[in-house]
């Protein structure tokens, strides 16, 4: 009797990843977009749109066990993120000549992660909010938690803005995030690997990942381009915040400051 495979988990609506093609004289440049922990692309989806806008090539993907149910992501590992990560920085890469990488939250330890394994090919890091680490009483009890119970209460919509709700998991499912905290082990051991350009976003008020986490990488990392940005009116998601037009302008500005003028790369004197 031949094996049945099990059915593919049903993708919530607006939880979907996105493609958007580059144009002009920066569509060869990509940007590849990592939503959070219990996210989805949602969250990125509006920067996504502003650095197409721009011109440049975007790609936001969905992280296994997200988008779907919290019971689903209860069952993925950190290896399968990391992978499906480098799987789609490669697929942009086939088509770009460089390739930045942008991250929220977690997204932003997987993008570390990234260019911590793949230095020569990342072209830049562009993190809001990344986590490294938690200090929270509650995390120290997690390893019983998780023995517990497979579901905790929710990190979602931490968002200053009035009105706004991030698509993500209404429970935090607690066997992922003992994976989580596997991955932040493993990117924190290797922050001094990172030699690409960095600027990080960091909320002054975040309720989820503490300000401390920005301040441990930047501190860490090797590189000798580095930019701080201090967001004084969003919480944790600062990409659906009221900082998200600053976040989003101040990036494309940065990536284009890291691009070559294709002017300069086509043109001998």
């Amino acid at each position: 009797m031949p094996a049945t495979s099990e059915p593919t988990p049903t993708v919530l609506p607006g939880a979907e990843p996105f493609d958007f093609p580059g144009s002009g004289e920066h569509g060869r440049t990509g940007v590849l977009l990592v939503h959070g922990f219990t996210g989805t692309p949602m969250s990125m989806r509006p920067w996504g749109e502003h650095l197409a806008a721009e011109g440049f090539t975007v790609r936001g993907l969905l992280l296994p066990g997200h988008g779907t149910s919290w019971q689903d992501c209860n069952t993925s590992t950190h290896e399968q993120w990391t992978t499906a990560v480098e799987r789609a920085f490669d697929e942009l890469a086939a088509t770009c000549d460089r390739v930045f990488v942008a991250g929220l939250s977690m997204g932003g330890t997987l993008a570390t992660r990234l260019a911590e394994v793949r230095s020569g090919d990342v072209a830049g890091l562009l993190l809001v909010n990344p986590a490294l680490f938690t200090r929270r009483l509650d995390a120290k009890l997690l390893p019983l938690i998780a023995r517990l119970t497979g579901s905790w209460a929710p990190i979602a919509s931490d968002i200053k803005k009035t009105g706004v709700a991030e698509l993500a998991y209404p429970k935090l499912p607690t066997r992922a995030m003992l994976q989580l905290r596997a991955l932040w082990a493993l990117t924190r051991a290797d922050l001094q690997r990172i030699t690409v350009p960095v600027i990080v976003f960091r909320s002054v008020e975040d309720h989820v990942v503490e300000p401390a986490n920005s301040e441990v990488l930047l501190a860490s990392v090797s590189s000798s381009d580095t930019t701080e940005v201090v967001l004084r009116d969003s919480y944790h998601v600062a990409t659906l915040d009221n900082d998200a037009p600053e976040i989003f302008e101040r990036s494309a500005a940065w990536i284009r400051e890291r691009t070559p003028a294709p002017e300069r790369e086509r043109t001998t004197p």
